[in-house]
């Protein structure tokens, strides 16, 4: 199960930091991703972290803006959002992958946690 949260209300150029924890004894051996849906939209990746951390991978459009990060320790995957615009206002969810680090469809998924952006 995945449990995401940390989103809120903020203004353009503001911050937001989103965290995912999972249950269980086996997160440490999952890829996990974030993804984003916002109305009238497709889902989107956002970015995503191999099992160890030692790989991560990026939308384009939140490059340098975002970073993902992990606590296999704490079962919890991190997304510090900063220089927040208001296209990046959406529903926010965590994702758990057993294949290696890609942009596609993950294994299982977390409730979302909304992130609004106002200019």
């Amino acid at each position: 199960q995945l449990q995401a949260c940390g989103g809120g209300s903020v203004q353009a150029g503001g911050s937001l930091r989103l965290s995912c924890t999972a249950s269980g004894h086996t997160f440490s051996s999952y890829t996990m991703g974030w993804f984003r849906h916002a109305p009238g939209k497709e889902r989107e990746f956002v970015a995503g972290i191999s099992a160890s951390g030692g790989s991560t991978l990026y939308a384009d459009s939140v490059k340098g803006r975002f970073t993902i990060s992990r606590d296999n320790d704490k079962n919890t995957v991190y997304l510090q959002m900063n220089s927040l615009k208001p296209e990046d206002s959406a529903l926010y969810h965590c994702a758990a992958e057993t294949g290696t680090l890609h942009e596609g469809e993950y294994d299982y998924w977390g409730r979302g946690t909304q992130v609004t952006v106002s200019s």
